[in-house]
C-alpha cells in the first residue's frame, strides 16, 4: 500500500505543477491586458486538466517502473535512485515552460519542435533578446528546478521495505501501470492524447494556454521533418516553369450558380460516398436514389476527384481548399494547419455565424483545435447527445445527427449562417439501424442517402429554403468492391452537388475538378476573394482553362486530365497507371505538384 500511495503523491505533485503553469503562462503573456476573466482561468484549467493528466502519466512512469522493480527487494533505496531522475525531469520541464511562455509574446504559438531549426546557429536565434532577458529566465528555471526536485525528494521514502503480501502488492502496482496507460493515451475511446482535445473556444490565447507546453513540444518531435526537401523532382526553375499558371486565384466568373450573393450555407461533408455509390457515375445500383432524385434539381459537378482517402485530410481539402500529401496529415501538423485560409474563416469576416456538427469524437486527430481555429465558431459533437444515441461504434448515426441539425435550423433566426455537418455512419464497421440492401457496406451508404433525403426533403418546406445554399459532397472516395487498383481514378471520382434555392437553375457541370476546388469555387460564387488559397481553384471563373485532378494516396499521386491519368507510386519510383497512352507531360505536372505542395508545406 506504501509504494501504491507514493506513486499516487508523485503523480499527484506533478500534475499540480503543471496546473499552477497555466495561470503563471497567462499571466506573463498580459492575460489581465487581454481581457481575460477570472472564469477564463479556470476554463483554461478545467480543459487542459486531461492532456496535463497524460503528460504527468508519462513522468510518473519511470517511479512506476522503480516501484515495481523494488517488490523483490527486501530494502529498496528509493529516494537514492530516483533523485537523480527528479533533478533531471524537473529540469527538462521547468526549462520547457519557461522558454514557451518566453517565446510566445514572439511566435504567437505553443512551443513545438520547430526550435530545434534555430539551435543550429544560437547567435542568430538571441539576436532579438538581450543578456538580461535569458539571465533572468535561465535563474528562474534553476530555481524552479531546485524547488520542484526538492519536493518530490522530499516525497519520496528514503526505502522501500518488503510488503507482507507480495502478490497483493504486485498486483495493485501492475493495476496502477494499467491506470497510468489509459491516463496517458487519453481514455479508452478511438481518440488518443492530442493537443486537439484541450481547444475550447475561438480565443486562440486561451485554447494555446490550455495546452501543455511539453506535450505540444514532444508531439511534434516527429513532425520535424523539412518537408521542402522531399520529392525535389526539378531544379527551381523547371519545376515553376511546370506548376505555374495550374492554379489561377483570380478572374470573374465565367457562369453564376446562385441567385443571391449572401445564401445561408449548408455544407455536408459524406463520409466515404465516393462514385462507386451512385448510379449517375454507374456505381452500385439502390444505395442512393436521395442523391438521384436531387441531382435533377441542383447544380452536380459530374467530374469532381477526391484530393486524398482519409477523413482528417478530406476535411483539410474541403474547408481549407489545401492540398493533400501522400505520407502527411495536415490535420495533425498544427504548425501548418493553423495557418491555412477557410471558407468559415472568410465567412465570419463577411459577418456570418458559424458552427460545426459531428456525431463522432471531435477530438479525432487533432480535428477540434482545425475547426477551431479556421473560423467554426461552435462545435457539436458525440459528447452533446445522450448516451442511448451513441449506438455507432464511432458515436452517433446520421438519422439522430439529421434529426438535430433539422430542429437548429427550423428554429435559426441570425442569419447569414453557415453551417458544416460531417456524416459518420457510413464508416466501418458500417452497423446501422437500416437493412434495405443484403451487403452491410452499400447499405450504410444507402442508409446515409435516407437520411439526407429525409433532412432535406424537410427543410424544402421551410421559409429558409428560399435562401438556402446546400453543397453535398464526400470527405474522400471508397474503394468497392475489392478488385483492381486500390486508388485508380475510379475510387477517387466523388459526387459534387449544390442544391436550394439559392440555386439559380439546375445543370451539370462537366469540367474536371478537384474536392479543393470547392472552396475558391464557392467563395468565387459569393464575390469574395480567395487570392490565399493557393491550391483551389474557382472552376466557373473565366481563368480555369486548364482542367484537372491531382489527388494522393500512401505514398502516390495521380494526375486526370481530358488526355488520361497518370499514376506514380513514390515508393518504387514507377508509373503504375498511364492510361489511355502514356504521357510524360501528365508524370511531370503531377510531380511538380507534388513538390510545390512539399515546399509550401514547408513554409510557415
Amino acid at each position: 500500500m506504501k509504494r501504491i500511495l507514493f506513486l499516487l503523491k508523485i503523480f499527484a505533485a506533478f500534475l499540480a505543477a503543471f496546473v499552477i503553469q497555466k495561470p503563471l503562462f497567462m499571466l506573463y503573456n498580459d492575460a489581465i491586458g487581454k481581457d481575460c476573466s477570472f472564469i477564463d482561468f479556470l476554463h483554461v484549467i478545467m480543459h487542459g486538466f486531461t492532456l496535463d493528466a497524460a503528460t504527468t502519466g508519462y513522468l510518473t512512469a519511470i517511479p512506476w517502473l522503480v516501484v515495481l522493480i523494488s517488490i523483490a527487494f527486501k530494502q529498496f533505496p528509493l529516494r537514492k535512485i530516483l533523485a537523480p531522475y527528479y533533478v533531471i525531469i524537473s529540469f527538462l520541464v521547468v526549462t520547457i515552460c519557461v522558454v514557451d511562455a518566453s517565446l510566445y509574446p514572439f511566435w504567437s504559438f505553443k512551443l513545438d519542435a520547430s526550435i530545434f531549426q534555430y539551435l543550429d546557429s544560437p547567435k542568430n536565434a538571441m539576436a532579438s533578446v538581450s543578456f538580461g532577458f535569458i539571465a533572468v529566465r535561465t535563474l528562474f528555471t534553476l530555481i524552479l528546478t531546485g524547488l520542484i526536485s526538492w519536493a518530490l525528494i522530499r516525497l519520496t521514502p528514503c526505502k522501500l521495505e518488503k510488503e507482507g503480501r507480495k502478490a497483493l502488492t504486485s498486483l495493485g502496482t501492475i493495476l496502477l501501470g494499467g491506470v497510468l496507460f489509459i491516463i496517458i493515451r487519453g481514455g479508452v475511446t478511438e481518440s488518443t492524447s492530442n493537443i486537439g482535445q484541450t481547444y475550447f473556444c475561438n480565443n486562440e490565447f486561451l485554447n494555446h494556454s490550455a495546452v501543455n507546453p511539453a506535450f505540444s513540444l514532444l508531439s511534434s518531435m516527429g513532425k520535424t521533418t523539412d518537408y521542402a526537401k522531399q520529392f525535389d523532382f526539378f531544379e527551381e526553375e523547371r519545376r515553376k516553369e511546370l506548376f505555374d499558371g495550374l492554379y489561377p486565384t483570380k478572374g470573374e466568373n465565367a457562369i453564376e450558380l446562385l441567385n443571391t450573393k449572401r445564401p445561408n450555407i449548408l455544407i455536408i461533408l459524406m463520409e466515404g460516398f465516393g462514385g462507386v455509390f451512385v448510379e449517375s457515375f454507374d456505381g452500385v445500383k439502390g444505395v442512393n436514389p436521395n442523391m438521384e432524385r436531387f441531382i435533377k434539381e441542383g447544380v452536380f459537378f459530374t467530374n469532381c476527384y477526391a484530393n486524398s482517402y482519409r477523413t482528417d485530410r478530406g476535411t483539410i481539402c474541403t474547408f481549407s481548399g489545401y492540398q493533400s500529401f501522400p505520407t502527411h496529415s495536415v490535420m495533425k501538423i498544427p504548425a501548418k494547419s493553423r495557418t491555412l485560409p477557410s471558407i468559415a474563416g472568410k465567412l465570419v469576416k463577411e459577418g456570418y455565424k458559424t458552427d460545426f456538427l459531428y456525431g463522432g469524437d471531435i477530438n479525432f486527430t487533432n480535428m477540434k483545435s482545425y475547426l477551431l481555429g479556421s473560423g467554426y465558431q461552435k462545435l457539436t459533437a458525440d459528447v452533446d447527445f445522450k448516451m442511448e444515441d451513441r449506438k455507432n461504434p464511432w458515436g452517433v448515426n446520421d438519422d439522430i445527427t439529421c434529426e438535430w441539425l433539422y430542429n437548429q435550423l427550423k428554429e435559426r433566426k441570425e442569419t447569414p449562417w453557415h453551417t458544416a455537418f460531417l456524416t459518420l455512419s457510413s464508416h466501418e464497421p458500417f452497423e446501422v439501424p437500416y437493412s434495405r440492401l443484403e451487403d452491410a457496406i452499400p447499405n450504410s451508404f444507402a442508409f446515409t442517402d435516407h437520411c439526407l433525403g429525409n433532412l432535406i426533403d424537410k427543410l424544402k418546406q421551410l421559409p429558409l429554403w428560399k435562401d438556402l445554399l446546400i453543397i453535398c459532397l464526400p470527405d474522400h472516395g471508397f474503394y468497392y468492391p475489392r478488385e483492381g487498383l486500390g486508388h485508380s481514378p475510379r475510387i477517387h471520382h466523388i459526387p459534387m452537388l449544390w442544391l436550394g434555392g439559392a440555386i439559380k437553375q439546375p445543370m451539370h457541370f462537366d469540367k474536371i475538378m478537384n474536392q479543393t476546388d470547392m472552396a475558391a469555387t464557392l467563395l468565387g460564387q459569393l464575390g469574395i476573394d480567395h487570392e490565399e488559397f493557393n491550391f483551389s481553384r474557382n472552376v466557373t471563373g473565366k481563368e480555369y482553362t486548364y482542367p484537372f485532378a491531382y489527388y494522393t494516396y500512401n505514398n502516390g499521386v495521380a494526375f486526370v486530365d481530358s488526355t488520361g491519368v497518370t499514376m506514380i507510386d513514390n515508393n518504387s519510383k514507377q508509373v503504375v497507371l498511364d492510361e489511355p497512352t502514356p504521357s510524360t507531360l501528365r508524370k511531370e505536372l503531377g510531380e511538380a505538384i507534388l513538390q510545390s505542395s512539399h515546399d509550401d508545406l514547408g513554409a510557415r
